[in-house]
Parts: structure tokens; C-alpha cells; sequence
């Protein structure tokens, strides 16, 4: 996944809209959960004016996104629990704690970057 791409649309100065900086840090070792947000933002960044705020809008898609993640680094621990597989176990667990931590608000919420691109021009 690069950001050395063509401008998205006219309206746009800016590349693509950029993953919190916090999230890109704590998920680098899963490089398609990173690829999955951008493709949420990119979706937020090509849609028309609404009565919410892209900021707003790209919070829940955001928001839902990690959930998701959450959601599958639970199963993938149940699944690995299941197979006694002690090694397993321990990085399912790791990875469940992990995607725990970045659904947290407060670690992405307050990113420059994110806010500035989203904001009105």
C-alpha cells in the first residue's frame, strides 16, 4: 500500500486520506487491516456532501472497522483455543488484545492528518 498515487478527485489537493498514525504504528504487522482502512477512507473521501461531516462520517466507518477487527481476532482465538495449540493461543490472544487496543477512540481520534484532510474546503 502506497500514498504515492494520483489525486482522488479535483476537490482533493491532498493523496489519500491518511490512516491515524497510531493505528498505522500498532497494526503495521497486518498490513491487510491497513489496506481495509484505507479503503474506508478512500470510500469517506469520494463521497458527495452530506448533512454530517466527513470528519463524522469516517469516525463510524472507522470505528465499525476496528470492531470488525476485534470481532475476527476473537474468533481466530476461540478457533485457536479450540486446537490446544499453545503457540497459536498465545499469538491469537496477542493479536485479540492488540485489536482491542486500536478500536480504542482515544488512540486515533485526535490524528492531524485525518482531521485536516477531512475537513471542509
Amino acid at each position: 500500500m502506497t500514498n504515492d498515487v494520483a489525486p482522488l478527485s479535483p476537490r482533493h489537493n491532498s493523496l489519500l486520506p491518511p490512516i491515524p498514525k497510531r493505528l498505522t504504528e500498532m497494526l503495521k504487522d497486518y498490513p491487510e487491516h491497513l489496506e481495509r482502512l484505507q479503503k474506508t477512507l478512500n470510500q469517506v473521501a469520494e463521497e458527495p456532501p452530506s448533512v454530517s461531516t466527513k470528519f463524522e462520517i469516517v469516525t463510524w466507518m472507522l470505528q465499525g472497522q476496528l470492531e470488525e477487527f476485534f470481532r475476527e481476532a476473537r474468533a481466530e482465538w476461540e478457533a485457536a483455543k479450540a486446537s490446544k495449540d499453545e503457540s497459536a493461543v498465545a499469538r491469537a490472544k496477542d493479536k485479540e488484545r492488540l485489536m482491542s487496543q486500536a478500536g480504542w477512540k482515544h488512540v486515533w481520534i485526535g490524528d492531524e492528518a485525518l482531521w485536516s484532510y477531512f475537513q471542509p474546503t
